[in-house]
């Protein structure tokens, strides 16, 4: 049961992301055209600005969720209505901190932006990119117990939906009025709309949390979440450090918003690659948390592999994929012009999959509420980050901002990673984990290499059909030579398996 579960919700998470990254490739494309690369270099660095103030989060709602596997798991009911209480006056809270630190910005902006030739006011661009962060926050506690019930399913469901209208609607508004502040508007309100929709059946499938008789929350309980939480502080702060600064650093050293413009469609098939994968992973948490409540270590280390492995191969064939197709769809998607040199693919193509490698150990670390523990690691990461990126990128110009975040991501994967959870959760000695990561890197480094290779022997002159052509080396390549490494493994076989009874249980359902 806990496999469909995870199954039905990691199936519902990737469409619904498929669905979100194709709209976001064909605005992007008409952004640009209509709009130009300013107002895309623009658009990425207050997006980066504005995700920067989450930092008042501080991870409340990890801890929450964590809270509620198993009040959820034992239906304790009392509970959970005081859990999602709490986290409502939590909520609103962050609203206001949000606001408040969102304005105090508002002085420095001309700063950041430097020179540009927008017609638009850029305070006006950035107030309303502030609005839409805020209204992000109205009504989203209530998606913590549909997580915590393992039912995401729900949510990439009407995420689908209210996803579809608005990039419909986007795409009308920059074809036939090419205005990017009704662009912004319309992003605002159909957040609102999802959030709203998802609140009415959050109401109607648990109608307990509309009951006015709520308990306080134990005084047990809110200890156990500050801890967290105060843990969680640290991670959310170098996590936006580290993912906020690179576009920032761009825009100050090198060239300014234009050049932002340009890392940009880098930057959008990388983020969301990146958010498919890890939202895939991140939707089978709750399946996690409830094993670890309920399962021997043995057990675990065993579920842990079986996901590893599953995570590593995602990985190694995104990141190759990255790597061969890139440049070839960046010239039939937003032209020749927009590609940038090599050495910068290389570096980002190592760090897109030294991200990717990193969910076994976060779905693993959140499912197990260990926040507190490693807690000043993200103040390493952050400082690693932002102390290499400009000092590489005087030596290696745009490629050196990101050497700078790939160096900051081994702090996590040497350090953080096996101290803080692998050794302690499963009983495992440091050398194992490495020896483990060690394997699967130099494995992913030949199958680039071997699939690249391939790659150049297969040139044609059309670039539609140049981009197909790459992608079916991509396809047949990496995977074959996967699974001549791996069909004998034990991992591969489970997974062979589990996919036989999903097609039967598929094909049972349709007689």
């Amino acid at each position: 049961m806990r496999s469909f579960k995870s199954f039905r919700n990691m199936f519902f998470s990737v469409v619904s992301n498929i669905v979100t990254v194709l709209f976001g490739f064909v605005i992007q494309a008409l952004f640009l055209k209509q709009l130009g690369s300013e107002y895309l270099g623009i658009n990425g660095l207050f997006i980066n600005i504005v995700s920067m103030l989450t930092i008042v989060y501080l991870g409340i709602g990890t801890a929450i969720i964590y809270s509620l596997y198993k009040p959820v798991a034992e239906e304790d009911k009392e509970k959970i209505k005081s859990l999602m209480t709490f986290y409502k006056k939590c909520y609103n809270l962050i609203a206001i901190a949000m606001f408040v630190i969102g304005l105090l910005i508002i002085p420095f902006l001309s700063i950041i932006v430097g020179k540009n030739s927008i017609t638009d006011s850029i305070y006006v661009i950035y107030i309303l990119f502030l609005i839409d962060t805020l209204v992000s926050y109205v009504l989203f506690y209530k998606r913590s117990i549909l997580y915590a019930d393992q039912k995401n399913y729900v949510i990439s469901i009407i995420h689908i939906c209210c996803s579809s209208i608005m990039n419909l609607m986007l795409l009308l508004t920059l074809s036939h009025t090419q205005n990017y502040l009704l662009f912004l508007v319309i992003k605002i309100i159909m957040r609102f709309v999802e959030n709203l929709v998802i609140s009415i059946v959050v109401n109607k499938q648990y109608a307990y949390l509309k009951d006015n008789d709520t308990a306080p929350l134990d005084k047990k309980t809110k200890k156990d979440i500050y801890i967290k939480v105060k843990g969680l502080m640290y991670h959310k702060v170098g996590h936006l450090f580290v993912l906020g600064s690179d576009n920032i650093i761009i825009s100050l050293f090198l060239g300014g918003v234009k050049t932002v413009g340009y890392y940009a469609n880098y930057h959008t098939i990388i983020f969301s690659l990146t958010m498919m994968i890890d939202q895939a992973f991140a939707s089978i948490t709750s399946s996690v948390g409830n094993l670890l409540i309920a399962s021997k270590k043995s057990q675990k280390y065993e579920v842990y592999e079986r996901i590893n492995f599953l995570n590593f191969w995602i990985a190694g064939f995104s990141a190759t994929c990255v790597f061969v197709i890139m440049e070839s769809f960046i010239t039939i998607w937003v032209g020749s012009e927009y590609i940038l040199e090599h050495l910068v693919l290389i570096v980002l193509t190592l760090n897109f999959y030294l991200t990717i490698v990193k969910n076994t150990m976060i779905n693993f670390k959140d499912a197990s509420g260990i926040f507190h523990e490693d807690r000043f690691v993200p103040f390493i990461e952050s400082a690693v980050n932002i102390v290499t990126s400009i000092i590489l990128l005087k030596f290696f110009g745009l490629a050196g901002v990101f050497m700078g975040t790939v160096l900051s991501t081994l702090v996590l994967h040497l350090y953080s990673y096996p101290k803080f959870v692998y050794c302690p959760l499963f009983d495992k000695k440091y050398m194992e984990y490495v020896k483990q990561l060690v394997k699967f890197f130099l494995i992913f480094i030949v199958g680039l290499l071997l699939t690249y290779g391939v790659s150049l022997l297969v040139i044609v002159d059309n670039n539609w059909l140049q981009v197909i052509v790459n992608i079916l080396v991509c396809v047949v390549v990496i995977n074959g030579f996967y699974i001549l490494l791996f069909y004998r493994t034990k991992e591969f076989k489970y997974f062979r398996v589990l996919a036989v009874n999903m097609k039967n249980k598929i094909l049972k359902v349709d007689e």
